[in-house]
């Protein structure tokens, strides 16, 4: 559902809000996700390196942050089609504030190390995105379901050696656009490990393919929250209901949403179309999973 969102769908939506990109740059790209992203009330000291993580394919860079303090239930956060930058790790340091190891990957590691997305940009503008959209689906095209996997199980197995993390919980997984599916495709492959799964503005999670997400339900022992957004529902209107009745027929917790007046990609506070008030309601019932999940 990645490329469903024309340029225009962004541009209309971006300049109805009245913003620009250099009313966020004039600020400061720090200040600015700052002021997009609220601090949690139980805010910890934190420990933030960027790290190197083995995999079957090579070496992933990653972001990992964590509370200075303790032990604590690791999650994955993998980004969206723009891949590793600096909302996701505003977003990954902030769920750590709520006490969480948290690493952010870089799914395109395999071709490409870094980011597409600049360190000065604040908002994925429809200028900007028009610039870096053929990079972005060039390198989605490198991704597969089985490299979700390979991947994700790297990821695992370097948590479960940090100190900081808590094996005796439970790993969170969660996704954003493309990599939505990446939480059912991990907890259905680990089920022992992975005890929660968030998909946000999730593309693919229903298809008539034999790997299709939803199908993998029966094999998840993981509670999992799927946010959707309105103007996928509305491409789409039937998955959800597909979705809920994976969920409940293998007896499977599962929240299943569609957040009203949202568009696809609202989540990331770099988006031109980022929904402040629901992507709080989602995060919030995210924080709300893992709470009751990573046990």
């Amino acid at each position: 559902m990645c490329d469903e969102l024309t340029n225009e769908d962004v541009e209309a939506y971006f300049l109805s809000q009245g913003m620009n990109r250099r009313n966020f740059t004039k600020a400061g790209l720090g200040a600015a996700l700052a002021m997009m992203l609220p601090i949690s009330a139980r805010a910890q000291d934190l420990v933030e390196t960027n790290v190197t993580v083995k995999t079957p394919d090579g070496e992933a860079d990653a972001y990992f942050v964590h509370p200075a303090k303790g032990r604590h239930p690791a999650v994955i956060l993998w980004p969206d089609i723009f891949g590793m930058r600096p909302a996701f790790r505003q977003m990954g340091k902030r769920l750590a504030e709520s006490g969480y190891a948290v690493l952010v990957v870089n799914p395109y590691y395999r071709t490409m190390k870094g980011q597409l997305v600049p360190d000065d940009a604040a908002v994925i503008d429809p200028e900007l995105r028009k610039e870096i959209w053929p990079k972005a689906r060039e390198q989605a095209g490198t991704l597969s379901p089985t490299t979700a996997v390979t991947d994700g199980r790297a990821f695992v197995k370097f948590l479960d050696q940090q100190p900081s993390v808590d094996t005796d919980r439970q790993i969170g997984v969660m996704g954003y656009c493309m990599t939505g599916s990446y939480a059912f495709r991990m907890a259905a492959a680990m089920p022992e490990r992975i005890g929660a799964g968030a998909s946000f503005h999730g593309g693919g999670l229903v298809t008539d393919k034999e790997d299709s997400p939803h199908l993998l339900v029966p094999k998840i022992d993981a509670g999992f929250l799927v946010a959707i957004a309105e103007n996928d529902d509305e491409r789409d209107p039937e998955a959800k209901t597909v979705l809920r009745k994976a969920f409940d027929s293998a007896g499977v917790p599962a929240e299943i949403e569609v957040y009203e007046g949202t568009l696809h990609g609202w989540c990331p506070p770099d988006s031109a179309v980022y929904n402040r008030a629901q992507a709080e309601r989602a995060w919030q019932r995210l924080l709300a999973l893992f709470e009751q999940n990573l046990a």
